[in-house]
């Protein structure tokens, strides 16, 4: 059986070790990223609600590298929203330039009323590319 390794980028943001988790988790071909939020360096929260979203993109791409994958290689994407309604048009255009074409990742998106301070969260399961298992 293959063991979980844990995953994390060269420029590892605070949350990590202030909450104790791993940017995620490699298990065999599969790699399960934890949310990842739009923080600063020292895990605050960036203020300004696009380039929040713009930060946790970032963080998942730079999560997603260390593994050798890509955005291509997501199979599963969740996203929490604490206010979709007013946030869906900002996240939409965020997302149309990353996807710009099919095929598009399927994805789930959740209202939350709470995540810590952030607006926006990410999470995904990628396969991780036969070259890079």
């Amino acid at each position: 059986m293959t063991q979980p390794t844990p995953v994390f980028p060269a420029h590892r943001h605070a949350l990590y070790e202030q909450h104790r988790y791993s940017a995620a988790i490699r298990s065999g071909d599969l790699l399960f990223v934890s949310g990842q939020v739009g923080s600063r360096d020292d895990g605050t929260p960036e203020p300004d609600f696009a380039t929040q979203v713009q930060l946790a993109f970032e963080n998942l791409r730079a999560t997603l590298a260390v593994a050798g994958c890509t955005f291509k290689d997501m199979i599963d994407v969740t996203t929490f929203h604490t206010d979709p309604e007013n946030q869906f048009s900002t996240i939409m255009q965020v997302k149309q330039t990353l996807f710009p074409a099919p095929p598009y990742p399927n994805w789930t998106a959740v209202g939350v009323n709470w995540l810590a301070g952030f607006d926006f969260e990410i999470k995904v399961i990628a396969r991780i590319p036969e070259s890079q298992a």
